[in-house]
């Protein structure tokens, strides 16, 4: 067989981030694993059939895996390995663009399952770059071909992709729709697999920035019985994480901390600092929108910048941690400082999305307020609810429509105070 199958192996098992022990889990040992993926060990037709339903293949992969490593191929795993020592360097256009031939050599060579993932690849590397229409317009075409029809696996992580470009534009209707797809069709999946936590992310995820609050709690729930701390400590933290969010988003602040110093003990800036950048932000932000100003708020504010400044991050990226630097000021008093910053975000507000832009526009019309500028507050509150409106934020748009309109009452009081002086 030669190590066509082993090639074909490793890189499917790493598509999907799992470890050797994670693939082989209490069937296969990681030393058995390793001994394939070098070509040391020959698959028998039964483990084949196994591994490849444990990575939630299309079972038309399994003709491939079976064919002698060729010229191709060789060409294939040396520019899947350029994609990701580029993604790991977060040199992200060169790694769409290694990710981006690599799928076009197994095009060729007719390995669907090698194209399907390298493509995928390349769409998560147009994500982190901002690049929105042509990520979705690639997973779109993924979601429509064949293998994602026979594998629920590939679908659900299609479903979970495109629910996550929809999110980051603001199309949060859309957003919800395809992770509930998703999360249906991880019915079909073994127990245990990771992709159904990951869908389960996906729909809280669409399901808080909609409002739809109780909802999202009631599927953290289900989501927390798919996790085991002791197998997955590191997913375990990111679950602890989701669910903590949507704590603070309901005003249970009791429950809210405990599960991000449950997700604070379980993820760590050795293993991933882009994750754990990303947890600060998180946390910083839900703990500020609850209205929580302590010092472990701004520790995290502090973390998540400093985080920020190693790993650099998309523009959107930035803005976002200095939109909650600029809460922050707002919170503690310092109207001065968090209108400066506001209006530095507000006028690149075109790089985050709807409903962000609109949190910007909202915000800043709530400074002006607070600084007496009750005009130019007005402007920017009807931004925002016009921002909101379009992202389908339905609760936001209230809030913007309330802020307008006790700006209006207060300028009527004061115009009659006036009169009848």
């Amino acid at each position: 067989m030669g190590n066509g199958f082993g090639e074909k192996l490793r890189a499917e098992r790493l598509e999907r981030g799992l470890t050797q022990a994670e693939l082989g889990k209490d069937l296969y040992s990681p030393s058995y694993i390793s001994l394939l993926e070098t070509g040391r060990r020959e698959p028998t037709a039964e483990v084949i059939e196994e591994l490849a339903r444990r990575l939630e293949l299309a079972p038309k992969a399994l003709e491939a895996w079976s064919q002698p490593i060729s010229v191709s191929d060789a060409e294939y795993v040396l520019a899947g390995l350029y994609a990701r020592q580029a993604w790991d360097l977060r040199d992200y256009p060169l790694a769409a663009s290694h990710a981006a031939t690599a799928a076009q050599i197994a095009l060729d060579g007719r390995n669907t399952s090698a194209w399907w993932n390298m493509t995928y690849m390349q769409a998560e590397c147009l994500i982190k770059q901002g690049n929105w229409q042509e990520c979705q317009r690639i997973m779109q075409h993924l979601l429509e071909h064949p293998m994602a029809t026979e594998s629920a696996g590939l679908a659900v992580r299609a479903r979970q992709m495109l629910a996550g470009i929809c999110q980051g534009q603001g199309q949060l209707g859309a957003a919800v729709d395809h992770a509930l797809e998703a999360v249906k069709l991880c019915a079909q999946l073994p127990k245990g697999s990771t992709l159904i936590i990951g869908a389960h992310r996906a729909l809280i995820g669409a399901l808080a920035e909609s409002g739809r609050l109780d909802e999202a709690w009631k599927y953290c729930q289900d989501m927390n019985d798919h996790v085991d701390e002791h197998s997955m400590s590191q997913l375990a933290g990111e679950v602890a994480w989701v669910i903590g969010n949507v704590a603070f988003m309901r005003h249970d602040y009791q429950e809210g901390i405990k599960h991000h110093e449950r997700a604070a003990r379980l993820l760590s800036p050795a293993n991933d600092i882009e994750l754990w950048a990303r947890f600060n932000k998180a946390s910083a932000a839900v703990r500020l929108s609850s209205g929580i100003v302590e010092p472990e708020t701004l520790s995290s504010i502090e973390r998540a910048e400093l985080a920020l400044s190693i790993v650099g991050g998309n523009k959107s990226d930035q803005l976002e941690v200095a939109f909650i630097r600029a809460r922050w000021l707002y919170l503690t008093g310092d109207i001065v400082a968090a209108v400066e910053k506001l209006r530095e975000i507000h006028a690149e507000r075109a790089s985050l999305a709807k409903h962000t832009a609109g949190e910007v526009s909202l915000l800043l019309g709530k400074s002006l307020k607070a600084a007496g500028e009750s005009e130019e507050a007005l402007i920017h509150l009807q931004e925002a609810q016009k921002a909101f409106s379009a992202a389908g934020a339905a609760d936001r748009v209230q809030q913007a429509l309330d802020a307008v309109l006790e700006i209006k009452l207060a300028q009527r009081r004061a115009a009659n105070a006036a009169k009848a002086s």
